[in-house]
């Protein structure tokens, strides 16, 4: 299970405090598809970072009873002079996932071929994208953070990305923000709406959308 309880963030600006997450609630169990609907800026990203763990929260619990992944297709956290190959065994190695296990599916899921044993930082957007959704399929995490739709790649390997994530792990929790109320509608059993730093729960996602759509006014 994970779970936020009464989870704030503040950042400070040049024009003061910016409270941006206001004692935040929510649980997700295993398995369970969860949406979080906001316009932009609303904090959703802010809110995948912190569950992520590549945030800290300013006041408030943040507990992780299963493992958590990085927001799918991101790659930021890749270390541009070291080689695909490289930073996929540093990655295993954090993680404690086996490396030798997790290459060939890389290898082949990627299709990156020989730019694999590149540099990252000669990697075009869309390669490092294709090796970070790689990376996150070969480390069996049991909860996947989705932010926004992901489109990694052309329409094949948009298919072949929607087929690994939604079809052989499907019993896989889901975390997915976005503002796109089709997109959370098709994969999740519940949402949440975040208007103004607060995270309005329900458990019908058709219920959430309406709120959502009397909120962003």
């Amino acid at each position: 299970m994970i779970e936020l309880q009464n989870l704030t963030k503040v950042y400070h600006t040049r024009q003061g405090q910016r409270k941006v997450l206001d004692g935040i609630n929510i649980k997700i169990e295993k398995g369970e598809k969860v949406g979080v609907l906001g316009r932009n800026g609303a904090g959703k990203s802010t809110l995948i970072r912190l569950i992520s763990g590549a945030e800290l929260p300013t006041s408030g619990k943040l507990r992780r009873g299963m493992s958590v992944s990085w927001p799918l297709a991101f790659g930021g956290a890749f270390q541009g002079s070291l080689t695909g190959l490289d930073n996929l065994r540093f990655i295993c190695r954090v993680y404690g996932s086996d490396a030798k296990l997790a290459e060939p599916f890389v290898q082949e899921f990627s299709e990156l071929g020989y730019y694999l044993r590149e540099p990252v930082k000669t990697y075009s957007a869309g390669m490092r994208a294709r090796l970070a959704f790689a990376l996150s399929m070969a480390i069996e995490f049991d909860c996947f953070l989705i932010d926004e739709i992901i489109a990694v790649g052309d329409s094949r390997f948009h298919v072949k990305c929607h087929d690994e994530l939604f079809g052989k792990r499907g019993d896989r929790a889901l975390i997915i923000v976005s503002h796109d109320a089709g997109y959370i509608r098709e994969y999740c059993d519940r949402a949440a709406v975040l208007v103004k730093g607060k995270l309005h729960s329900f458990t019908d996602v058709d219920e959430a959308y309406g709120f959502y759509q009397e909120n962003i006014t």
